[in-house]
């Protein structure tokens, strides 16, 4: 920092010192300075107690206790020039104790802060004031916050602050550092954790990766559940005698089948149906289709029942196929994941893949023949 002398037009360096240096303490002095003005945060904060121990079978003492304009609890840990090397822990410890605390319980500390201030107002007013609040008070509900103020932060300590903002705990770091110019003196208070304007890019990223993260999992359920229902299928089919899949391995997807030449028979689970069908994913294969299409009404005879043809222009895949949407086999939505309705699903499947393919093999094999 420097001093600019305008009439000399000549800078001066203004050298930082440290706390104790100047005489001045974390209690008497740096926590008062706060207290008496925290906007010096970046916001607004409502003091509502100093040097607050009322923690159950415990008599560690909390420097300044405050609320933001959301009605959360604030905690702001002090720690002159060195920040050591367990404030974190030590903050964080002060963060979960308050995480309890009632309405009734703020209201009364913030009293006996106003009491022992000698002041002549009710706790309740000085907050429904500062929240511009007309309704009931709903305080504490949302997440607590840690301040930590200090001159220099250890590695140690800004290495657990960024993981913890990474993993959406609600800390900032404030850097102070104290000036003396002659008999004046002056500080500078700066958010070094996170920088300000990277606050709201942190929100928005730790909100994507909890999305992510629930996304995941939700995914692996839904994977863990695939596994288990087409192992019930091919149990089925084993009891059955019908040997389609009988060495096919489980894997995590929508599907299961066999290859046999260029034709795949396959069991499917769509978002609103359940089908079986013969698929083929090419343009020559689309001929060997379309040829199959020819026997179209001896194999909807044989099948006994109308089936879907798709086979279009452009389109990477054709499929001959059958389906049976969910609300077949119960009225509430839930696709295939209701498992008290995969007995009734699973019997779908059997008959109507074993008719399927005594419908369609004998021609396929035939259209396979003529075209070679």
């Amino acid at each position: 920092m420097y001093r600019i002398n305008k009439k000399e037009n000549h800078i001066r360096e203004v050298k930082q010192k440290k706390f104790s240096d100047l005489g001045f303490s974390e209690r008497n002095h740096l926590q008062e300075w706060i207290a008496k003005n925290p906007k010096v945060l970046g916001e607004d904060l409502l003091i509502i107690q100093k040097e607050y121990q009322g923690f159950n079978d415990t008599r560690e003492r909390l420097d300044l206790l405050a609320l933001d304009k959301s009605g959360n609890i604030v905690v702001i840990e002090n720690k002159l020039d060195d920040s050591g090397r367990d404030v974190v822990w030590q903050g964080l410890k002060y963060v979960s104790y308050c995480s309890t605390l009632t309405n009734e319980q703020i209201l009364r500390i913030f009293q006996e802060f106003i009491d022992s201030k000698g002041l002549d107002s009710l706790a309740e007013d000085l907050i429904n004031e500062f929240l511009e609040n007309d309704g009931d008070l709903d305080l504490n509900s949302g997440d607590q916050r840690l301040i930590l103020i200090a001159n220099n932060f250890r590695k140690e300590v800004t290495s657990t602050v960024m993981w913890l903002l990474n993993h959406d705990i609600q800390i900032q770091c404030f850097k102070i550092i104290p000036y003396q110019v002659e008999e004046e003196y002056f500080l500078q208070i700066d958010q070094i954790i996170p920088l300000p304007e990277m606050k709201e890019y942190i929100i928005d990223a730790n909100k994507r990766q909890k999305e992510k993260k629930e996304l995941n999992k939700s995914k692996s359920k839904t994977y863990e559940t695939l596994v288990e229902f087409w192992g019930a299928l091919k149990s089925k089919l084993k009891e059955e005698k019908f040997d389609l899949i009988d060495h096919i391995k489980v894997k995590k997807t929508w599907y299961i089948g066999r290859w046999y030449g260029r034709a795949f028979y396959a069991f499917c689970i769509g978002k609103k149906a359940i089908r079986i069908e013969l698929y083929m994913d090419n343009d020559h294969d689309r001929l060997l289709i379309t040829t199959l299409e020819k026997y179209k009404s001896e194999i909807e005879k044989d099948f006994g029942n109308q089936l879907v043809w798709q086979i279009k222009e452009n389109t990477k895949a054709t499929r001959v196929y059958v389906e049976a949407s969910y609300r077949e086999f119960y009225e509430s939505p839930g696709g295939f994941s209701k498992k008290e309705y995969w007995p009734e699903m699973m019997d779908w499947y059997v008959k109507n893949m074993k008719l399927f393919y005594s419908a369609t093999k004998p021609y396929w094999d035939k259209v396979e023949n003529e075209l070679k």
